[in-house]
């Protein structure tokens, strides 16, 4: 054996002895596992996150080892609901076959907690969003009673944004004043200055009519819901506001039995690129839906589909956010090329109602011009279906109130 034929055996020799010491010590609390519950999951749980409970100290992970162990390993958690085998996105989560062994072991050992001297404290810092970067221009809407009368509320609120010049975004983030009650959120952009009396209007209100034959600038900007914290468009992307451009949110408010208050706000965070490419939204709601009435029969099991083009010229596709309410049981997306080859977009074949996500594809998708997108999404509408919001079954139709339900699939894209 030639000596570099001996050096490289024992390089690969040194690294599998390695390993393998390193597998069979006993992973500890401070210098295995606290990085990795760092990494993956204190944005959402800590306090006042959307998870339902703290994983800050040894203390709170500790408490609930075995049930991280358990939702860990079948990959429950972190949620990444879709189908990673259907389409990759640069957003994905989910945790490595090394990390989710080394919270078996440290389970099965009894959960030690080890050194506290050997943990990384800088990732103990919860945080919600991706990086530690102040957000350029923060607007917060007036501060709203919530009544605490048992019902679902739909608002509409008027946020001043005081733009003296046109500006480029590269993400937004929402953030809620009140995470208990508020359920998600979207954003638009008016450009004409007339939308200010819409402040606080009930979905309700008849009034509410007058203001939406206003055309908006961008009729969706963002969409908060609990796992789309902040939405960061590609490098050399942005959406445009232009200057004198005012934010109007739709909230959804769930039932209280109690009055509260919230106070949310948007950040936004510009693009120092001298020449971005501009970002645009495509919407697609239950207009598009080819098998008409939208009506899920009480004790059905319906499949609705949409069909959407062709294109009327190319585009790149940057991502694309699912949207189904309770009944949803599954959502599947795909264009389709003149020349009949099929882009995969999206597949979820377990829909959460609870953890919705804008899907960033990992390089943007193109559609020739003449492309058309394809949708179906699957529901469940039976007594047998422990998620449907009404006992006994009922049939059910477009809304926005969770008892409703809605097929949307919200896209941005470049030309």
């Amino acid at each position: 054996m030639t000596s570099v034929k001996k050096a490289v055996a024992l390089a690969l020799w040194l690294l599998v002895w390695r390993s393998l010491v390193s597998y069979s010590q006993t992973p500890t609390y401070y210098a295995d596992v606290q990085p990795i519950i760092s990494r993956h999951c204190v944005a959402c749980h800590q306090p006042g996150g959307v998870g339902p409970f703290s994983l800050l100290t040894y203390t709170d992970v500790r408490k609930r080892g075995t049930f991280i162990g358990n939702v860990t390993q079948s990959r429950y958690m972190p949620p990444f609901p879709a189908d990673r085998t259907f389409q990759h996105y640069a957003n994905e989560r989910g945790l490595s076959e090394q990390e989710i062994g080394t919270i078996q072991r440290w389970v099965t050992a009894g959960m030690p907690d080890g050194n506290a001297k050997t943990s990384n404290a800088t990732a103990q810092q919860p945080t919600a969003t991706a990086d530690a970067r102040k957000p350029d221009v923060v607007l917060r809407m007036k501060p709203y009673a919530i009544k605490g009368d048992g019902r679902e509320d739909f608002r509409y609120f008027h946020v001043p944004m005081q733009l003296a010049k046109d500006i480029w975004v590269e993400a937004i983030e929402f953030v809620p004043g009140n995470r208990k009650l508020l359920h998600h959120s979207r954003l638009m952009i008016d450009s004409t200055g007339t939308m200010a009396g819409i402040n606080e209007i009930s979905e309700d209100d008849p009034r509410l009519r007058d203001f939406q034959r206003t055309p908006l600038a961008d009729e969706f900007l963002y969409g908060w819901v609990p796992g789309n914290d902040r939405v960061t468009f590609p490098a050399g992307t942005a959406k445009r506001i232009r200057a004198g451009s005012d934010l109007i949110l739709n909230i959804h408010y769930a039932p209280s039995a109690k009055p509260d208050t919230d106070q949310s706000e948007v950040r936004l965070y510009l693009s120092h690129d001298a020449n971005p490419r501009p970002v645009h939204t495509l919407t697609l709601t239950e207009r598009t839906i080819t098998n008409q009435p939208f009506v899920l029969t009480a004790n059905t099991k319906p499949t609705f589909y949409m069909n959407y083009g062709p294109l009327p010229d190319s585009i790149q596709l940057l991502s694309v956010l699912p949207h189904l309410h309770r009944l949803g049981r599954s959502v599947r997306a795909f264009a389709v090329t003149p020349d009949g080859d099929a882009i995969n977009l999206i597949s979820i074949p377990d829909w959460d109602y609870n953890w919705q996500l804008s899907y960033f594809f990992r390089n943007p998708l193109l559609l020739p011009k003449g492309a058309t997108l394809i949708a179906e999404a699957m529901y469940d509408n039976t007594d047998q279906n422990p998620l449907n919001p009404n006992r006994p079954a009922r049939d059910v139709r477009y809304g926005w109130n969770a008892t409703d339900e809605m097929m949307n699939l919200v896209f941005y894209y470049v030309r």
